[in-house]
């Protein structure tokens, strides 16, 4: 069982956070212009999220990124924000109203309250959504659950482990007569990077074909803030030792 600690609204841990800074911009953007504009499809129209890519300045997602790569920017075009949208409905922080993107009681009484949103929206997107579907096949089953990875990547990311690394302490080396790594693709996808964009784990970035196998992760302190697992103990008597 994972357990997540409250944090204080106030800690300072919490900006580590890309998913947190987001929701926090978007409360504000939504309390300056009433709402979020809606297309016929019910995604966020081009002009949110030309702003939230310049605002957010998401690791990975930043405006330059994003624009290296697109003309213009719909919100299929940018991951992070596509799963915001859907973790907030899907929670009920907001809904759609006459084309339209507005925050709900529940989501206005989160304002402010970055401590108890992280505590409601992190253990939701990271064990309930479905991170499969940024994959080339959306039904590739997560090889492993979620204690293991947390517990593992507890010890392994103490002081930084490449993806490599932690590919083959969670499931041995690669085929090397594969020319494509299905499976550090999909612990990426689904395991590192969401606690990257949580803001659990940190993506020192490579560049390059092999980026996902060579790019270090390392923990935050808003993991060992918010986080009490297994093989904390573990952790402590090496450090003794």
């Amino acid at each position: 069982m994972i357990e997540f600690r409250q944090i204080d609204d106030a800690d300072p841990v919490l900006a580590h956070s890309p998913m947190m800074r987001a929701l926090e911009k978007t409360f504000s953007y939504i309390a300056e212009h009433g709402g979020i504009g809606l297309t016929p499809s019910k995604a966020f129209k081009r002009v949110f999220v030309h702003w939230a890519a310049r605002e957010f300045n998401w690791p990975g997602y930043t405006e330059e990124d994003l624009f290296a790569i697109n003309k213009v920017l719909n919100e299929i075009d940018f991951g992070p924000l596509m799963d915001l949208h859907d973790v907030m409905i899907a929670l009920k922080i907001g809904r759609h109203y006459k084309g339209q993107y507005k925050l709900t009681k529940a989501g206005q009484g989160l304002v402010g309250h970055t401590g108890r949103l992280f505590g409601i929206v992190t253990p939701f997107y990271l064990f309930e959504v479905n991170h499969a579907r940024f994959l080339r096949f959306d039904d590739e089953p997560l090889l492993g659950n979620w204690d293991v990875f947390m517990n593992v990547l507890n010890v392994e990311t103490e002081d930084g482990a490449t993806g490599a690394d932690l590919r083959q302490v969670l499931f041995g080396e690669p085929d090397p007569s594969d020319r494509f790594d299905n499976v550090m693709s999909s612990l990426y996808i689904q395991v590192l990077r969401p606690l990257c964009w949580t803001g659990l784990l940190q993506e020192s970035r490579s560049k390059g074909l092999l980026r996902t196998r060579e790019s270090t992760f390392t923990k935050t302190p808003l993991w060992r803030a918010a986080l009490r697992l297994e093989t904390d103990a573990m952790l402590r008597r090496a450090k003794r030792h």
